[in-house]
C-alpha cells in the first residue's frame, strides 16, 4: 500500500525510523527485520476483525476466514516445535508466560525461576513483576565458577521448597539449556516444567539449540526475536495441558486476539520451516561466536567465557574499569551502533547503570552479514569505546556503520520510497 499523507507529523516519523534502522548497526538481542511478507500481514485488513474466543467458538459473526487463519498459525506452530497443541494468541512474550502461571499456580504457590542478574527474565519472578508479587519465586542462578546455569542449586532448591513449577529460559544466557536434568529434578518434587524459548525460538527452529519440547510441559515464546516474526508471543504445550493454557489466555487474560499478528505468526512459522532459515539460525550463531571472538582479543571479557546462541554478555571492565554499560550504551548509539546496557552475574553496580552490555546478531544476519563482518563490527566498538569522548572518532565510526548497513540494506525496496 502506498504511504499515506493524512497524518504527516506521525508518518514522517516512520521515515526516520525506517532510515535509523537502515543505517545503524542493530545489536539489540531481543530485535531483528521481520520480512516483508510479515510486515504485510501485520499491516493487512485483518485488524479490523475482532474475534474474542477461538476458531468454532468466538463470540462474533464473521469469522470464517479468520478462524483458517488462526488454525493455519497453531498447525504451523505444532509442526514447527513438535508439540501438541498451540496458542498463537499472546500479544507478547510477558503475556504467555502470565498465562501459563494463571493455568497451573494460584497465588503465593512456589516457582523457581532463574536470578534476574544472573540472566533471567522480569517474569521469572521479578519483584516488581506481576509474578515476583503474585507468587512466591525463589531464584537459582549461575555458578561463580564458569557462569553456567547451576543444576546444582536448582536441584537442592527443588528438594528445600517444594516448587510447584520451575521455570527454565532466561534473557541474557549465552550458553544452551540443557532440560533433560532439570526434568528429572521437576519428575522428582512433582513440578510443572515451563520452558520460556523466548529468545532462542527461532533457533530452536532452525535446528541449533535443543527443542525442549518433548521434555519441558510447557514452552513459551516471542516471534520478534530471532524467530524473526512480528512483535508477539506464542505457547506450545502437551495435549494434556491445551485445556488449562487456552482457558487461562481467554477468557482468562485477554480479550479479543489480533487477527493480523496472528496471520503475520502464520507466515513466520512457514518461513522458519524452509532449509533457507535453518542455515540463517546456524550462521547467527556461527556470527555470534566470530563476534565474541574479536572482542576477546580486544580485552573485553565475555561472560562464561563466549556464546553457543545469539547472544554475547561482555563484562566492560576488564577493558576499561570506569567504563559502565550505560555509558557504553550511549557511546555506541551516537557512534551508530545499538546495544543495551546490562548487569553481569554478581554485578556490583544497579541494572540502570550495569557493568556489562549484552549484544545480539540475529538482525545483521538477517541483512547478510557473515563472520568477516563480525570482525568490523567488533573494531567499530572497540574504536568508539576507547575513543569515548572523541566527537570526530564518533563520526568516522558513525560513518562506517552507516557504509557498512548500506551495503546490506534490509529493506531496498521500502527505501526507495522514502
Amino acid at each position: 500500500m502506498p504511504w499515506p499523507d493524512t497524518d504527516g507529523a506521525v508518518f514522517r516519523l516512520i521515515k526516520q525510523e525506517i532510515e535509523r534502522q537502515s543505517t545503524s548497526i542493530r545489536l539489540i538481542a531481543s530485535e531483528n527485520f521481520a520480512s516483508p511478507a510479515v510486515l504485510a500481514a501485520t499491516g493487512s485488513v485483518l485488524t479490523n476483525k475482532y474475534s474474542e474466543g477461538y476458531p468454532g467458538r468466538r463470540y462474533y459473526g464473521g469469522n470464517k476466514i479468520v478462524d483458517k487463519i488462526e488454525d493455519l498459525a497453531r498447525q504451523r506452530a505444532c509442526t514447527l516445535f513438535e508439540a501438541d497443541h498451540a496458542n498463537v494468541q499472546p500479544h507478547a512474550g510477558a503475556i504467555a508466560n502470565m498465562c501459563v502461571y494463571q493455568a497451573f499456580l494460584k497465588p503465593g504457590d512456589t516457582v523457581l525461576g532463574m536470578s534476574l542478574d544472573h540472566g533471567g527474565h522480569l517474569t521469572h519472578g521479578s519483584p516488581v513483576n506481576f509474578s515476583g508479587q503474585h507468587y512466591r519465586f525463589v531464584s537459582y542462578g549461575v555458578t561463580d565458577s564458569d557462569e553456567r546455569i547451576d543444576l546444582a542449586q536448582i536441584e537442592e532448591l527443588a528438594y528445600e521448597y517444594h516448587p510447584k513449577m520451575i521455570v527454565l529460559g532466561a534473557t541474557a544466557y549465552p550458553r544452551i539449556i540443557d532440560t533433560k536434568p532439570v526434568r528429572e529434578i521437576a519428575d522428582e518434587v512433582g513440578a510443572v516444567l515451563v520452558f520460556d524459548a523466548a529468545h532462542i525460538a527461532g533457533l530452536i527452529a532452525g535446528g541449533v539449540h535443543p527443542n525442549p519440547t518433548e521434555l519441558a510441559d510447557v514452552v513459551t515464546f516471542t516471534t520478534h526475536k530471532t524467530l524473526r516474526g512480528p512483535r508477539g508471543g506464542a505457547i506450545v504445550c502437551k495435549s494434556e495441558h491445551a485445556k488449562s493454557i487456552d482457558k487461562a489466555m481467554f477468557p482468562g487474560i485477554q480479550g479479543g486476539p489480533l487477527e493480523h499478528v496472528i496471520a503475520a505468526k502464520a507466515v513466520a512459522f512457514e518461513e522458519a520451516s524452509s532449509r533457507l532459515f535453518a542455515t540463517y539460525a546456524a550462521q547467527i550463531v556461527a556470527n555470534s561466536q566470530a563476534l565474541v571472538s574479536a572482542l576477546a582479543d580486544q580485552g573485553f571479557r565475555p561472560v562464561s567465557g563466549g556464546t553457543d546462541n545469539h547472544l554475547i554478555l561482555i563484562d566492560l571492565r576488564t577493558f576499561d574499569p570506569d567504563l559502565t554499560g550505560k555509558k557504553a550504551q550511549s557511546v555506541l548509539d551516537d557512534a551508530g551502533i545499538v546495544v543495551n546496557k546490562n548487569t553481569i552475574p554478581n554485578d556490583s553496580r544497579s541494572p540502570f547503570v550495569a557493568s556489562g552490555i549484552r549484544i545480539g546478531t540475529a538482525a545483521v544476519t538477517t541483512q547478510g552479514m557473515d563472520a568477516d563482518d563480525m570482525t568490523v563490527i567488533a573494531d567499530l566498538i572497540v574504536r568508539a569505546l576507547r575513543h569515548q569522548n572523541d566527537e570526530q572518532v564518533a563520526a568516522k565510526v558513525r560513518h562506517e556503520a552507516q557504509e557498512l548497513c548500506a551495503s546490506r540494506p534490509p529493506y531496498p525496496d521500502l527505501l526507495k520510497t522514502l
